[in-house]
């Protein structure tokens, strides 16, 4: 395995890992509501807070703004990056199917058991029957199917479909992609520049209507207006960089990207901070009127800052086996699908007792870590499981390995 392959599956266990402490420090932010909101009733707030707890820390605040502003985009580019690659190796024919088993079939387990399983103490704490009966009655009830952190699913496969059928559809789609790669080794700086302003031309208008944490939903399927084109943007610009393979081009672990992560990081900490400032005036009511507008395009700035930082950090220094990160991004996939049940659950469990907040937070992270590595290793022993968990690249890494002891 190359270099920059084993960054970035350093860097995907590091992203599933910021992705479970954000959501085991949510119960514990200042921002939180001061109490729990009723279960079936509008605005539904427990989706986005299903634990409040009183012990709370603002340097929970300042962990979560950072991740809430960039982790997604992030991670929505790590899964366009072998898209390309993958369409290619196997032809449409092998890979829809293939993304079908993968996406799919977690969303639909993961929204009718796994998130009902989850929210059920969200259920608990504001009402006067905490019982199953009772819960189903409320659940059934919603004018939705709440999905928690599996959206992210359908909308992934939503984009393979979408790439699928432009590299079956277009004929020149090949060409064309591998000439955008090409540009954008070349011509970083521009391709850079235009990135920032694609992203405040589909962002900023949308912006004005709704806020990025503001969600829609019909049925299951959930996102985020605002930030819905942002995604599908990171997503392109991860399919685009990834066509020629990440050893080739603008992500070579010894590349010029990788080698400047330093200028990558204190540009995403002035943009941090820009969204810092302005949000705080917003905050404190403070009438000027182009600071919402500052703050919006802080986020811009900082999402591509972050996501670049992050890169090129793993690119520079995360090179090889053994690494904590490795390990974790083994069973990233499963981790990610589970983790919610045992981070609710926990943070539930926690909630009468008199604790600080980050012995609380450690806590949760520590035990939904384990639970759910712990549940995606097991499930991945089973062949199914292997196959929906880990996919054919850990399979055939396996077949590589019992090759070679024979």
């Amino acid at each position: 395995m190359s270099r920059a392959s084993l960054a970035f599956e350093n860097l995907r266990g590091f992203v599933i890992s910021m992705v479970l402490a954000f959501h085991s420090f949510m119960a514990y932010m200042t921002f939180q509501p001061l109490s729990q909101s009723p279960f079936d009733s509008p605005p539904y707030d427990w989706q986005a807070h299903p634990i409040i707890d009183s012990n709370r820390w603002w340097g929970f605040d300042l962990f979560g703004a950072y991740q809430f502003l960039h982790l997604m985009q992030l991670m929505f580019f790590l899964s366009g990056l072998f898209v390309w690659p993958s369409l290619a190796r196997k032809g449409v024919a092998a890979f829809l199917p293939d993304r079908i088993m993968r996406l799919g079939v977690p969303f639909i387990v993961g929204v009718f058991l796994l998130m009902p399983l989850a929210y059920f103490p969200a259920y608990c704490t504001s009402s006067d029957d905490p019982s199953w009966s009772g819960f189903w009655s409320h659940w059934f009830a919603l004018p939705f199917w709440p999905s928690g952190p599996i959206w992210f699913l359908w909308f992934i496969l939503v984009l393979n479909v979408t790439a699928a059928s432009i590299y079956w559809l277009v004929p020149r789609s090949k060409e064309l992609v591998g000439s955008l790669s090409v540009i954008a080794s070349n011509y970083p700086r521009r391709v850079f520049v235009g990135f920032i302003i694609t992203s405040a031309l589909l962002y900023l208008p949308l912006a004005r209507l709704f806020e990025p944490w503001q969600w829609f939903q019909l049925g299951p399927f959930a996102l985020q207006p605002s930030l819905a084109p942002q995604y599908v943007i990171y997503f392109l610009a991860g399919l685009i960089l990834g066509a020629r393979g990440i050893d080739r081009g603008l992500l070579k672990s010894d590349g010029v990207f990788a080698q400047r992560w330093t200028i990558w990081l204190v540009g995403a900490f002035a943009a941090f901070l820009l969204w810092v400032v302005a949000a705080a005036l917003i905050e404190t009511g403070a009438q000027i009127w182009f600071l919402g507008t500052l703050r919006e395009l802080g986020l811009i700035l900082f999402a591509a800052g972050a996501c670049c930082a992050t890169v090129a950090f793993f690119l520079h220094f995360a090179r090889r086996r053994g690494q904590i990160f490795w390990k974790i991004s083994e069973n990233a996939y499963g981790i990610y699908l589970f983790h919610y049940v045992f981070v609710i659950w926990t943070q539930y469990s926690l909630l009468q007792i008199p604790m600080p907040a980050v012995i609380k937070g450690t806590i949760v992270l520590s035990v939904t870590l384990v639970l759910s590595w712990a549940t995606a290793a097991g499930i991945s022993s089973i062949p199914v499981g292997a196959r929906v968990m880990r996919g054919e690249r850990r399979t055939s890494m396996a077949g590589i390995l019992i090759r070679k002891s024979n």
